[in-house]
């Protein structure tokens, strides 16, 4: 993934250092108390993987790349990251399953 993103995209960082440097310092707070190596009750590795399942879902990038590597540090093996991409899917299918049965619902189509 590293390729899609280019190296000069840290620089717009300082937009948010700029105008917003309380909530980039906490938001870098809350993120760093998420990820603590140790402390929570999930094991690192599967935050990492669980933090990579939402990232395929979302479909962010710069989120894929650094959680996958994160995994990989944390112990994950290339099994662990193919199910977790897997539970992805089944979630992005599933949802398109269900928002198809509320296009149903909405459409009305069903009541002619």
């Amino acid at each position: 993934m590293s390729e899609y993103l280019e190296s000069t995209d840290r620089q717009y960082t300082k937009v948010y250092k700029e105008h917003t440097p309380d909530i980039l310092a906490a938001f870098a707070t809350f993120d760093e108390a998420v990820f603590a190596k140790d402390g929570r009750a999930i094991p690192l590795k599967y935050r990492e993987l669980i933090a990579l399942a939402v990232s395929i879902t979302t479909q962010c990038v710069y989120c894929i790349d650094g959680h996958s590597k994160n995994a990989v540090k944390a112990g994950a093996d290339e099994a662990e990251l193919a199910e977790a991409a897997w539970v992805a899917t089944a979630i992005r299918a599933g949802g398109g399953y269900t928002h198809g049965r509320l296009a149903f619902k909405l459409s009305g189509a069903h009541e002619h």
